[in-house]
Order: structure tokens, then C-alpha cells, then sequence
């Protein structure tokens, strides 16, 4: 049994997300959690929330096929992070110019499943 959730475009770079999400990927649930809780990252939140939620959608996918599943069984099986959408916005610069500003997005997948 497994469980995944997806957050969609995110405010924040994927660069920017990639080093939170490669220190939760194969680890428990549990450790995970502890994790985010502990990183001074801006990211950890975004990132929580969509563990919060893949565990979740786990539980209930287990609840639907009448089996009983232990969050202290699951880990996280996948975890990655895929560039949005670019927001382009310009700034005025020296002399009547334009200087670009590009405000990123990022899409954030967790897969929870049960150890086996």
C-alpha cells in the first residue's frame, strides 16, 4: 500500500527545494518528520505539508481496502522535485533599460509506502 501527494507550483526554486528533499528520500516516516521539523530551510514547510498529505491519502487508501496500516511502517519511497512554471517580471535599470526578474516555481512529489 502506498500513498502519494503533490504540491504545485510552490513559490520557490527547485534548486532551492532539492536540498531538503534529498535528505528526507529513504528514510521513515517518522525520521522524516523530525527532519523537516528541525531544518532551519525555508523549504521544510512546503515540503512537511506534502509528506503530512501523501501519509495521509496512504492511510485512507488502507482504511478503503479494509486493511489497517501503522504509520511507523511507512517510509518514503520517492521524493523529488520538478521546476514549475517561471514567472517573468522586469525591474528598471540604468539608462531606460529593463533588467528581467524571474520568480520560479517547483512541483513536489512524496510517495510514502509500506516496508516490506
Amino acid at each position: 500500500m502506498e500513498g502519494r501527494a503533490i504540491a504545485r507550483n510552490i513559490g520557490m526554486s527547485a534548486r532551492k527545494m532539492r536540498l531538503v528533499v534529498d535528505q528526507i528520500r529513504h528514510q521513515g516516516v517518522n525520521e522524516a518528520y523530525s527532519v523537516l521539523q528541525f531544518s532551519k530551510k525555508g523549504a521544510a514547510g512546503p515540503i512537511d505539508k506534502t509528506l503530512r498529505s501523501a501519509v495521509a491519502n496512504a492511510v485512507y487508501k488502507a482504511d478503503e481496502a479494509g486493511e489497517t496500516i501503522d504509520v511507523d511502517d511507512l517510509w518514503v519511497k520517492e521524493a523529488f522535485v520538478d521546476e514549475g512554471p517561471t514567472l517573468r517580471r522586469y525591474r528598471a535599470a540604468a539608462m531606460g533599460r529593463a533588467a528581467p526578474i524571474r520568480k520560479r516555481t517547483s512541483h513536489v512529489t512524496v510517495v510514502v509506502a509500506k516496508k516490506e
